[in-house]
């Protein structure tokens, strides 16, 4: 059965639609073409021909134009339109025309930039000519290094790379920083936030490295569907962008399903859960033979879908190969050999979490199954997109869980369509990141005085302070660095733990061998003893976890059930640097502990998800000692209002703050975590908590503490703005609906 034969079995499936709540179809687009600019040349449009290209889309003859003119842009199209030629061919052409000429493209995973290479690679083979793309990164073996250095006309990285091992190394990189002609930053919208704004600083310090070695490269950004994508461009690169979005690919017609798992007890309003009915549509896709992804939201779900799938068509032939799981804590050669199967048409439904989002060449999908609203409408587009992705028609179906949010998105499918995607934001000039980047940078070149570091107005002061550190000397007119450490390594560019631990089967006793790798934060959850560790829908049990070597012993088993541990966070102030009373209002700042400890877990049956048991988890408590900013309500007493009122109404708080601080703050929302204690053990009344989400603070919170009276008065603004009744996921967000009106009365009294 093919794509269109099942959309039209589906259509009359009448036990199928009655849960459908919206059934969209966005109708075919054809495509518009443009002749090759004039000025490309011969050798790459004569090898696009043989591959049956004989014209581009309007939106890639306008970027190439663009960016052979010297002009930086941003080209933001959907998903599959082409962008890889946007950047491929003025490089090409560049070294075509000049032997010398060197292009550095950075991508924000090493899965992206080896997908890329591979592209590039195949390109520049069907011309026969010499030009060398290598991909420098952890995983180049040494003897390679020097090579890519000397010779390597295109070099793809990652930002860890480039941060790492290239800047603080550029008199070896001496041939690529003289004749760098392209900058080429692809998927610039997963650049947000801290990540967003290290990118940017890092960014300051490879032009001013250009600018050392006589070079200024043009920048091409490439970005999927956001809200401001000139301005991060320009935010990010500090020259102005032209912008590149008038799309002239053509799109298959793709039909949007939101599906509404069965009410199953009406009495308690319980709903059949989201996994056995995405496992019951995908089974339905697998057996009609229609390419497909699962997109799931936990590694846990993930592998439950995998082995549910493997099951379905395992044989004495081996057949389960056609279904496969992908993401995070998979090897790099499983990862790659994942990639090109699904390429090749090998594999039927691969199961994957939003790693498999971004824009890796994986074939020719048709049909994109979610598990669960992804949480916003940017990444929703972007993990459909991976269906139909070379014309024809596709299939999205999206699965909604029992949250209340989920429940928002799927019975009123128009706030979803009609709500534009989210702005990426980041605050290069955040003095946290700035002052260790600029640390990088005297360490890379000496500083001028007078010199500037970007556009930041600063940089004589941070300077004068880093000289009064003796982190830095003043010697005729130039700072230079004079501390012993590498500044380097103590900045994470992703502010995420690098402590990963490996995962070995142990299960044949003379060969143990690595499966996998889990990140530090995530190994208690699914690794402690006695766990159930599932892999490509196998299973493992835990035998062993090693703290201290950073490794997790396993063995195979074939049981009937998985584990799922219970996660407790507990926050408590350590001191507090500050505090203001303002009417019925308490703010004060200061060092929290954030502690979270996997109390126990749970032991689930397969195909009827009942709890068959629980054990205890002995594990140390992790914690971060870090920065928070704090309101506490006095005046709010439980004798006033209920402890129901009170808990709707510090929900929708936490909601309305969570999502307005990362606008005043240009970060990514989950650089900062809210919490609310009704009744809170320091100051024993109604309490809002926003901390850094980094160990020992980035000054966000420093910031937010400032922003009171303007993140209230601007949260009581969208409260009276939002057309709801009572309270939506818009305004209140999920779980506080009903309790709008007391937080605009409470709102309004702190404000007086």
């Amino acid at each position: 059965m093919n794509i269109e034969q099942y959309v039209d079995a589906l259509k009359r499936d009448a036990g199928f639609m009655s849960n459908v709540t919206c059934w969209r179809t966005l109708p075919e687009r054809p495509a518009r073409y443009a002749d090759f600019p004039e000025q490309l040349d011969r050798r790459i449009q004569d090898a696009l021909a043989k591959r049956g290209i004989r014209r581009l889309y309007t939106h890639q003859r306008h970027a190439i134009e663009s960016a052979l003119a010297g002009q930086d842009i941003v080209v933001v199209t959907p998903t599959a339109s082409g962008k890889t030629m946007c950047y491929n061919l003025p490089v090409l052409d560049s070294i075509l025309k000049d032997e010398s000429s060197r292009a550095l493209y950075l991508f924000p995973t090493k899965a992206l930039s080896s997908d890329q290479v591979a592209e590039l690679y195949s390109l520049i083979e069907e011309m026969q000519v010499d030009v060398k793309a290598y991909t420098y990164d952890g995983d180049t073996p040494a003897a390679a290094r020097t090579a890519v250095r000397q010779a390597g006309h295109v070099v793809v990285t990652n930002p860890d790379m480039l941060h790492q091992g290239i800047l603080p190394n550029h008199t070896h990189w001496v041939k690529l920083f003289e004749n760098l002609k392209y900058i080429v930053i692809d998927e610039i919208h997963s650049y947000r936030g801290v990540f967003g704004s290290n990118l940017a600083n890092l960014l300051r310090r490879l032009k001013r490295i250009c600018q050392f070695y006589g070079s200024n490269p043009v920048f091409i950004c490439c970005s999927a569907t956001i809200a401001n994508p000139r301005e991060l461009a320009e935010t990010m690169i500090e020259r102005p962008v032209e912008l590149v979005d008038d799309n002239g690919a053509p799109a298959g017609k793709k039909h949007v399903v939101f599906y509404n798992p069965p009410v199953i007890n009406r009495q308690l309003g319980i709903r059949a859960g989201s996994i056995p009915e995405t496992r019951r549509i995908a089974e339905k896709l697998l057996k009609n033979d229609i390419q497909t992804i699962i997109f799931a939201k936990s590694r846990l779900t993930v592998e439950v879908m995998v082995k549910y799938l493997k099951d379905i068509i395992r044989d004495p032939l081996a057949s389960a190969g056609r279904v496969r799981g992908y993401r995070g804590g998979y090897l790099p050669t499983q990862r790659r050999e994942i990639e090109r199967s699904l390429r090749n048409g090998e594999i039927t439904v691969v199961a994957a979490t939003n790693a498999l989002e971004l824009g890796i060449d994986i074939g020719q999908l048709q049909a994109c199954v979610l598990c669960g609203y992804p949480g916003t409408i940017a990444s929703t587009w972007q993990q459909a997109g991976r269906a139909g992705r070379r014309n024809g028609e596709s299939l999205m179906i999206m699965v909604a869980t029992s949250s209340p949010l989920d429940q928002y998105i799927i019975t009123h499918p128009e706030y979803f369509f009609g709500q534009p995607s989210e702005r990426a934001l980041i605050n290069p000039n955040n003095l946290y990141i700035l002052l260790n980047h600029m640390k990088c940078a005297a360490y890379e070149l000496p500083f001028e005085k007078g010199e500037c570091f970007g556009n930041t107005e600063s940089t004589d002061e941070i300077l004068s302070y880093l000289s009064d550190q003796y982190i830095l000397r003043e010697v005729g007119g130039k700072y230079h660095w004079m501390a012993e450490e590498f500044p380097q390594a103590g900045i994470n560019l992703r502010s995420a733990s690098d402590q990963n631990f490996v995962i070995v089967d142990i299960t044949n006793a003379q060969k143990h061998r690595v499966i996998g790798e889990m990140d530090r934060f995530t190994v208690p959850m699914l690794l402690h003893q006695y766990a159930i560790y599932m892999h490509e829908g196998q299973q493992y049990q835990v035998e062993k976890l090693d703290f201290d070597d950073k490794k997790a012993y396993v063995r195979h088993v074939d049981v009937g059930y998985y584990t799922d541990a219970n996660l407790s966070t507990s926050l408590k102030v350590l001191d507090e640097f500050e505090s203001r009373e303002e009417g019925k209002l308490s703010r004060a700042r200061g060092e929290v502990l954030v502690s979270s400890i996997v109390t126990l877990f749970k032991k689930i049956k397969f195909d009827t998800h009942e709890n068959l048991g629980w054990g205890p988890v002995t594990l140390p408590e992790l914690e971060m000692q870090t920065a928070a900013c704090w309101w506490s309500f006095p005046e709010v007493k439980s004798a006033t209002y209920s402890q129901e009122e009170l808990q709707t109404a510090m929900i929708g708080l936490a909601n309305l703050v969570r999502n307005i601080a990362p606008l005043h703050l240009m970060c990514a929302p989950h650089d900062v975590s809210i919490h609310y204690h009704v009744k809170d053990p320091y100051t024993h009344c109604p309490t809002l908590y926003a901390c850094d989400q980094i160990p020992g603070g980035i000054g966000l919170s420093d910031n937010l503490y400032g922003l009171s009276k303007e993140i209230f008065a601007q949260s009581l603004q969208l409260l009276k703005e939002c057309p709801c009744e009572t309270g939506c996921p818009s305004c209140v967000g999920a779980g506080a609906e009903g309790g709008k009106h007391l937080l605009i009365q409470l709102i309004q009294s702190w404000l007086e």
